[in-house]
C-alpha cells in the first residue's frame, strides 16, 4: 500500500471532496508580533525539514516579499532550530508547533485547508500537503517537472497571507503592487479557509501545471501560483478520450466502435472522432489496461479521462445493448450518421452508465486506491439524466457553456443560455463532482475581445452555489492589455467564488492606477459595451466597436493621465499598458474591416489598404516589444496574416 508524506504524517492517497469552512479571525491572549522593525531584525522563516520543492519555493517566496515591502530579507531555516526562537514565522507543519501553538488543531479535515495564526509571539503559515517523495518528478508536455503534490496547501496559505496580511498585488505577469512596509506587525488573530473550487490550473492552461510545470521563473505561471491558481489538487483532462482508439484497434477490434445505421462499425464521423460502443466489455477492459499503463509512467494519476470524442451528434452506437442505457424520457436532440439524421433522446443516461462501469472496475481493479473516471457532459449529454446516477467516483465535466443570466427574455440566444444554465444546475442535484468546462474561450476571448464582468461574477456564483469542484476553461490566450482585469477577477473568484466581484475590482482598479482608478475603472466598464454588442446582439466586430466608443475610450484615458500628474510613476506605466491595449483594440478594428476587402481582392488588392493594413501589423509588433503581455500576436489577425505580414509562411 502506498503511503504520501504529510507535513511529517502519512496518510494514504486519495481525493477529498469539501465544502466552504471558514473560521472567523479569533483573539488568542497575547501581544503584538513584530516581523519586522523600522526595516532591520526580521523574525526568522522556518520551514519544516525535506519540504517539497513547491512549499519550500513559497517560504522563500514569503521572505522575498517581506524583503520587497520593508527592506530587510528574513532568514530562511529548514527544519527545526536549535535553539528554538522565541519569535518566529513557521511555515508547514511541523511537531514543535504543538508546543508553540498548543490553542491549535493541525489536523487539517478539508482538502487544501490552510490555517494562518498568530498568538503574538509567533506566527504560523501552514496548511495541508499531501504528497509522494518518489513522485516529485513527473512527466509533462516538454520534459520533466520537480515539487508535483496531491496538495499544496501550506504554498497557497504562504500567497493568501501576502494578498491579505502583506497586502500584495499581482495585477498581470510581471507587475506587482507591494506596499512599503518599514515595519510589519500583527494582532493576535487566527484565520483558516479551504477552497470548493480544487481544479483551478486549467482556468489558464497554457500558463500552468501541467502544461509548462510547476517551476517559477516564467512570469505567467508566477502569477498564477501567487493568485493561487496553478498549485490546485484537482487534475482531470477536460479532453476527449478516444482519438486514437481507431488507429490502435480498428483492425483487431471492431467490435470496439459504434455500430452505425447501415450495420457497419466504420469511422463516422472520421477517425479522430469516432464513437464508441459503449456498452462493450472488451472496450472497458482495454481502458483499464490503458489506465495502468498510465500510472506506470505517472503513478501520481488519481483521474482518468472516458469522456466521447469530438463531434458530438455524429456517429453515435445503436447496438441494442448502447440503447438499453437511453431512457425514453431524455430530451430530444438531432443526431447525424453518415446518409442519415434523425431525433433521438439525450445520451446523458447512457453516459452516466458507462463511466459508472469503468469507475466500478477501476474500484475492483485497484481495491486499495481512490480513482476516478471523468466524462464529459457534452453535445448531446449537456441534459442532467433522466435516472442514471453518478457514482461517487464519476467526475461530470459539464460543457454547458452560459451560467449566467443574461436579462434580456425573447431573445434566442437568452433562451439557449437559459437552459445551459439549468442543465448545469440540474447536474448539480446528482452529482457532487461536477467541473465546469465551457467551450467559451474561442471567438473574441481568441481576438482580444474584452470579456463581460458580470457574467464572470454570475458564472462563479452559480459554480459555489451548486458545490462545483472545479473550472476548466478550453483556453486562455493571454491578452493581458484588453482582458487582464477579467483574468484577475477569474483567478480571485476560482479561490474564492463567493467573494464579492465588485469589491475585487474596486480593489484592483484602486492598486493598479491610484489617482486613475476611477477612469481606467470606467474605460473597462465601457468596452463592456462592444462585448455585449458581439455577444448577444450577434454583431461583428467592426459594428460593435464603432468610432464613437473609442472616443469614450481615449476621453476616459486622457482623464486617466491627467489624474496622475504628481503621482508615482507606476501608475503612469501601468496606465500606459491600457493605453496599448486601446491602440491594439482600434488597429484590430481597422484591420477586420480591411479582411473582406483584400481576400476578395486577392492580387488586385488596392494598395492604399494593403499598406495600411500591414501598418497597423507593424504597430502592433512595436507595441508588443515595447509591453511584453498585452496580446497574443499569433491569434490577433490569422485571417488576415498572409496579407499583413510579409515574413509569414504556411
Amino acid at each position: 500500500m502506498q503511503h504520501l508524506r504529510c507535513s511529517g504524517k502519512l496518510f494514504m492517497p486519495g481525493l477529498w471532496l469539501s465544502v466552504v469552512f471558514m473560521i472567523p479571525p479569533a483573539v488568542f491572549a497575547g501581544q503584538k508580533l513584530v516581523v519586522v522593525d523600522q526595516g532591520v531584525n526580521p523574525i526568522p522563516v522556518i520551514v519544516f525539514s525535506n519540504a517539497p520543492p513547491m512549499t519550500r519555493q513559497a517560504a522563500d517566496d514569503l521572505a522575498a516579499y517581506i524583503e520587497k515591502a520593508s527592506g530587510a530579507r528574513p532568514e530562511v531555516i529548514e527544519g527545526l532550530p536549535d535553539p528554538v526562537p522565541e519569535h518566529a514565522v513557521w511555515v508547514g507543519y511541523q511537531p514543535k508547533l504543538k508546543d508553540v501553538f498548543p490553542a491549535l488543531d493541525f489536523d487539517f479535515k478539508h482538502p487544501e485547508e490552510i490555517l494562518i495564526a498568530c498568538d503574538g509571539q509567533n506566527l504560523v503559515i501552514a496548511g495541508r500537503d499531501r504528497w509522494d517523495p518518489d513522485n516529485l518528478v513527473i512527466a509533462i508536455r516538454r520534459g520533466e517537472s520537480n515539487g508535483y503534490q496531491f496538495e499544496y496547501g501550506t504554498a497557497n496559505a504562504v500567497y493568501t497571507f501576502l494578498r491579505d496580511q502583506l497586502g500584495v498585488r499581482w495585477l498581470w505577469p510581471g507587475e506587482e503592487d507591494v506596499p512599503e512596509q518599514p515595519t510589519i506587525a500583527f494582532e493576535p488573530m487566527k484565520y483558516r479557509y479551504h477552497p470548493t473550487l480544487r481544479m483551478r490550473h486549467s482556468l489558464f492552461p497554457a500558463a500552468s501545471f501541467p502544461r509548462i510545470g510547476l517551476s517559477p521563473g516564467k512570469a505567467n505561471a508566477d502569477w498564477n501560483r501567487f493568485n493561487r491558481v496553478h498549485l490546485d489538487s484537482l487534475q482531470v483532462d477536460g479532453g476527449h478520450a478516444f482519438g486514437d482508439w481507431w488507429e490502435r484497434f480498428h483492425e483487431t477490434h471492431p467490435e470496439f466502435f459504434a455500430l452505425q445505421p447501415d450495420g457497419t462499425r466504420i469511422a463516422c464521423p472520421n477517425p479522430g472522432n469516432v464513437k464508441m460502443c459503449e456498452s462493450n466489455p472488451g472496450l472497458w477492459e482495454q481502458w483499464l489496461d490503458d489506465v495502468e499503463e498510465t500510472l506506470a509512467r505517472n503513478p501520481t494519476r488519481r483521474v482518468f479521462n472516458a469522456a466521447e470524442n469530438d463531434s458530438w451528434n455524429a456517429g453515435h452506437c445503436i447496438c441494442p445493448e448502447c440503447r438499453a442505457w437511453d431512457h425514453p424520457d431524455g430530451q430530444p436532440r438531432m443526431f447525424s450518421w453518415r446518409g442519415l439524421s434523425q431525433q433521438y433522446v439525450a445520451l446523458s443516461d447512457r453516459q452516466v452508465t458507462f463511466a459508472n462501469h469503468l469507475g466500478r472496475l477501476l474500484k475492483k481493479r485497484f481495491p486499495d486506491k481512490d480513482y476516478y473516471v471523468a466524462i464529459l457532459a457534452y453535445g448531446n449529454s449537456r441534459p442532467p439524466p433522466v435516472s442514471a446516477v453518478p457514482d461517487d467516483n464519476v467526475i461530470i465535466m459539464s460543457v454547458n457553456r452560459f451560467l449566467h443570466n443574461w436579462e434580456r427574455p425573447g431573445l434566442a440566444f437568452d433562451a439557449s443560455a437559459e437552459e445551459e444554465r439549468q442543465n448545469f444546475i440540474g447536474w448539480s442535484k446528482v452529482t457532487k463532482n461536477q467541473v465546469w468546462r465551457p467551450n467559451i474561450s474561442s471567438g473574441g476571448w481568441k481576438q482580444g475581445m474584452p470579456a463581460g464582468f458580470d457574467e464572470i461574477a454570475d458564472a462563479f456564483r452559480i459554480l459555489a452555489e451548486t458545490g462545483a469542484i472545479g473550472v476548466f476553461l478550453d483556453n486562455i490566450w493571454f491578452y493581458w492589455a484588453t482582458q487582464g482585469p477579467a483574468y484577475y477577477l477569474l483567478a480571485q473568484l476560482a479561490w474564492n467564488p463567493t467573494d464579492d466581484a465588485q469589491a475585487v475590482m474596486d480593489d484592483y482598479y484602486q492598486r493598479g492606477f491610484g489617482p486613475a482608478a476611477d477612469m481606467v475603472q470606467a474605460y473597462f466598464e465601457l468596452l463592456e459595451t462592444p462585448y455585449r454588442r458581439m455577444v448577444v446582439d450577434g454583431r461583428s466586430w467592426v459594428e460593435a466597436f464603432d468610432a464613437e466608443t473609442f472616443d469614450q475610450a481615449e476621453t476616459l484615458l486622457d482623464q486617466a493621465g491627467a489624474a496622475l500628474d504628481g503621482a508615482p510613476e507606476k501608475y503612469a506605466s501601468r496606465l500606459a499598458f491600457v493605453r496599448a491595449g486601446c491602440e491594439f483594440l482600434r488597429l484590430q478594428t481597422e484591420n477586420r474591416a480591411l479582411v473582406p476587402v483584400l481576400r476578395k481582392a486577392g492580387d488586385k488588392a488596392d494598395a492604399a489598404d494593403l499598406e495600411k493594413a500591414r501598418a497597423n501589423w507593424a504597430a502592433m509588433q512595436a507595441t508588443a516589444k515595447k509591453h511584453p503581455w498585452f496580446w497574443h500576436g499569433g491569434y490577433a489577425n490569422a485571417r488576415l496574416r498572409p496579407v499583413v505580414d510579409p515574413d509569414w509562411q504556411e
